[in-house]
Formats: structure tokens, sequence, C-alpha cells
């Protein structure tokens, strides 16, 4: 099926979304961050449960203040790391407090010596996220493939996280797109399981 001429690319929306996130004033992005750390993850947190969470990028909400809520509540926490374009992301064990090293990207991770885990919950960035929980991310689909490759394995809650400017009205989502179970913003739940 060809796209209409007045369907928009991801690469538009992606465009126009992480336009709205930039033009957020820093004080609205603390308290985004705040926000969504008060309120915490939709599932519950067991002891020892593994929250995978991200190191904010390109004016990203900041999960390190949930992150510390969820080690607070018990949980075990990990970042990713990339290994290779095309392949699945590692997480690795981490702690709030512990020295990140630049990775391939530039994205600060883990040591590569830190403990290699799988975890339960994926907290994931994202550019934009409809009501259907179709994210667009960066066009690397990294996480795409983490997610399709790691659910083979065992049941992974997948959350994104975004400010509220970042909804959109719909993603043209493709075979391979996974959609998240949630989106946390700092104004609400968006629970899209069926």
């Amino acid at each position: 099926m060809s796209a209409l001429p007045t369907e928009r690319s991801k690469a538009d929306l992606r465009t126009a979304a992480l336009a709205k996130r930039d033009a957020l004033s820093d004080k609205k992005r603390a308290a985004a961050a705040k926000a969504v750390a008060k309120r915490g993850l939709p599932v519950e947190i067991t002891p020892g449960m593994i929250v995978s969470g991200y190191s904010p990028i390109r004016g990203e909400i900041d999960p390190v203040p949930l992150m510390r809520k969820l080690a607070e509540q018990g949980a075990r926490l990990a970042l990713p790391a990339i290994v290779a374009r095309g392949k699945s992301l590692a997480f690795r064990a981490w702690s709030p407090d512990d020295r990140l090293m630049l990775g391939p990207l530039g994205i600060l991770e883990p040591s590569p010596a830190a403990a290699e885990v799988v975890p339960e919950v994926m907290v994931v960035p994202l550019a934009a996220f409809d009501r259907l929980g179709h994210r667009i991310g960066y066009g690397g689909g990294y996480y795409d493939y983490t997610l399709a490759h790691l659910r083979k394995i065992k049941a992974i809650t997948a959350i994104g996280l975004a400010f509220a400017a970042q909804e959109i009205e719909a993603v043209p989502a493709l075979s391979h797109d996974v959609p998240l179970d949630y989106v946390l913003t700092e104004t609400g739940i968006f629970d899209f399981r069926s």
C-alpha cells in the first residue's frame, strides 16, 4: 500500500516531536522527571526485580529520579550498552552513583566489567508516541530488536518515558515495530495492554 501524500513520515514526526521536547524549559523538565518519579511505575516492584533505565541524551526526560526511587523499593537497576548495530542491546548492572563511560554512540553506559543482566522491566526513551503504544525512536531500531529478541526468552514489560508534549496522533507503525506496554509522562500513565 503506498503512502498518501498527506501522511507524515516517521522522520517528519520525529523532528516535530523533538522540536516540542526541545522547547521545554529546564524547570518544566526537572518538574516532569520529579512527577514521574513520584508516581513510580505502574507495575509492582518486587525485591531483586531487574529494571533497566537509560542514560538521557538529546533532552530526553531524565529517568534517574525514577530509578533512584525504584532502587529504594528493592529493584536492581541496569543500563543498556550498545554491542553492535543490528544486535540486541546488552544490559549491565548499574547503581545511580556508579561512574559511567562513553559507549560507541557517545551515550553513557556501565563498564563492560559490570555484570550482564536481563531486565524484567525496560524503561525506554522515545522521540514520540501515540495512544496505541507505538513509539518513534531515533531510527536505529535497537529497542525494537532488543524487545523482540528478549521476549523470546522471558516476559518483559516495556515502559516508555516521555514528556506529554511528545504524544502524537498516530505513529506509522511497521511490522517490526514493537509496541510498548505503557508510557509514563508528567501528566499520567497510558496503559496499552489489551
